[in-house]
């Protein structure tokens, strides 16, 4: 198991290998499908650091926030994959969400020298390791605003890294 806190450096993701597992603590970020399209627009506007939360070294999970904690969303839905390559270009580390990216979103993870894992979807389990939630924007979406959360070593596994996939 490697242990990985947040931010997470260049050196760490170049040392990540598909199939490795680890677990993340420290703060990540958590959207989905409605706000990283408006997170998107900050990064083209020049707005982002209004975020008031440096990208660069973060972990975005692909979740909404719910009382009922965090669970992993599809990270192939088209708004999640297409956020991949600009979010890894605006310095996001590590993407965290379920299932099968395309070639050309796990070749842009490479570019950018990020990777992507997937996490199990076990919402109690993952409950029971979130101790801080906070929302940084876009709070009119309610759970799917961007928020973010103090985590204790969340299990995931390296999916995509370095142009492969556990998926191939």
């Amino acid at each position: 198991m490697i242990e990985l806190v947040t931010p997470v450096s260049e050196e760490i993701i170049d040392s990540l290998n598909v199939g490795d597992t680890v677990e993340i603590s420290g703060y990540i970020l958590c959207g989905r499908d409605a706000v990283l399209p408006k997170v998107l627009k900050m990064i083209e506007d020049g707005t982002v650091d209004s975020l008031g939360v440096d990208l660069h070294g973060q972990v975005i999970f692909h979740t909404a926030v719910s009382p009922a904690g965090v669970g992993p969303t599809s990270s192939n839905k088209l708004e999640i994959e297409s956020s991949i390559e600009p979010l890894s270009a605006a310095g996001i580390k590590i993407h965290l969400g379920k299932g099968a990216l395309h070639k050309e979103t796990i070749e842009a993870l490479d570019k950018h020298n990020s990777v992507y894992a997937v996490i199990p979807p076990v919402t109690a389990l993952l409950e029971s390791k979130t101790s801080e939630r906070k929302v940084v924007a876009f709070p009119e979406l309610g759970m799917e605003a961007l928020h973010l959360i103090k985590v204790d070593r969340y299990p995931a596994i390296i999916a995509a890294a370095h142009g492969r996939s556990i998926y191939d």
